[in-house]
């Protein structure tokens, strides 16, 4: 029997990729047994593999810290004001401004976190758009070829032939972009060009493996054998692009608001780093706090995403998911006959 012929089952029609393999089987999985199953294979694997490896343990750590400064830190802190304090308050000299005061009585943590909200929206709209972007265009390209191919590729070539920056300083002055989401697309409108065209390319080897060759006989769907099949092998090299992407909205969004290219609408780093180069912090080493400290927030960010994203490859390995995933069904296993023995020894009782 071809694949693709229907089966009898109980009187009725069912197709071969629709039947349950649980029931094949002879076993019959429940609703709540399907939905361990996914819990383990797609949250709780991930995350123990990212959780066992130090170096995204302290990325998780670190990006969980600037979360909570963007959401739970601004209701703690007071929103920064001109003659807030004293200026030039050092920092750790009084703890209601434990990193000092600038040279116009702000609070400097204040800053800090309060710019903290407006960055991870940048950092999250530009790095999702040039992500999704660049996937889809590179992957369809790839796998389908012929005219889709070239006038993709031609579209992918005409954004890499574009500097990116004079692209977005044009952007920028014509749009004058106030919201961070905005700001962020922005600043990623040029990225995915070159991560379209490497995806491309590494699609172009796997359309003819022999696994995507089985699920095209069988007639699956071409949007399903994408992501089914050719996107899952693309994703460590996807993920680490996507954190750099985040690095580069980063750095972006800080080197341009320093220079004035966009408008100071919203609190970021690099205004900061702006005023601070502006004032008289540049030339005393006693007042160096000013620069140091966005300097620090700008960095241990960039450093959290490279220390998670080296986790992000071993999340892909069939080998060690398999393993975390065993052992959450082994433990879901035990509790579960822990709890039917004691309901017996109830019984018994």
């Amino acid at each position: 029997m071809r694949p693709t012929e229907e089966l009898r089952t109980d009187g009725g029609n069912a197709r071969l990729e629709d039947l349950d393999l649980a029931e094949v089987a002879g076993t019959k999985e429940t609703r709540w047994d399907r939905y361990r199953r996914y819990y383990d294979e797609y949250a709780r694997a991930p995350f123990l593999v990212l959780w066992n490896d130090w170096r995204s343990r302290v990325g998780m750590l670190i990006l969980l810290l600037y979360l909570l400064m963007g959401t739970v830190g601004v209701l703690l802190t007071e929103v920064p004001y001109t003659n807030q304090a004293e200026r030039w308050i050092l920092p750790f000299q009084n703890m209601q401004y434990p990193l000092g005061t600038t040279d116009t009585g702000q609070d400097l943590l204040g800053l800090i976190v309060h710019s903290t909200p407006a960055m991870i929206i940048m950092i999250a709209a530009g790095s999702v758009f040039s992500t999704v972007i660049a996937t889809v265009v590179g992957t369809v390209a790839g796998y389908k070829g012929g005219t889709f191919d070239r006038i993709l590729m031609m579209a992918a070539d005409t954004m890499i032939a574009i500097p990116g920056l004079a692209l977005i300083i044009v952007i920028a002055a014509v749009i004058e972009p106030r919201n961070p989401a905005l700001v962020g697309i922005i600043l990623s409108s040029h990225v995915w060009a070159g991560l379209a065209r490497s995806l491309r390319s590494q699609v172009l080897t796997l359309r003819d493996d022999s696994y995507v060759e089985a699920s095209r006989i069988m007639g699956i769907s071409t949007p399903a054998i994408l992501v089914k099949e050719v996107i899952p092998n693309l994703m460590p090299y996807i993920l680490i692009n996507f954190v750099n992407s985040a690095r580069n909205v980063i750095f972006s969004s800080v080197g341009l608001y320093f220079l004035g290219v966009l408008p100071y609408t919203n609190l970021n780093w690099g205004v900061i780093l702006n005023n601070a180069y502006n004032s008289s912090a540049l030339y005393r080493l006693d007042l160096m706090y000013y620069i140091i400290v966005p300097l620090v927030a700008i960095v241990l960010i960039s450093f959290g995403l490279i220390l998670l994203s080296q986790g992000f490859d071993r999340i892909f390995n069939p080998k060690i998911r398999a393993k975390h995933a065993e052992s959450g069904s082994e433990a879901a296993a035990v509790d579960e006959g822990e709890e039917s023995t004691s309901s017996n020894v109830t019984v018994g009782q």
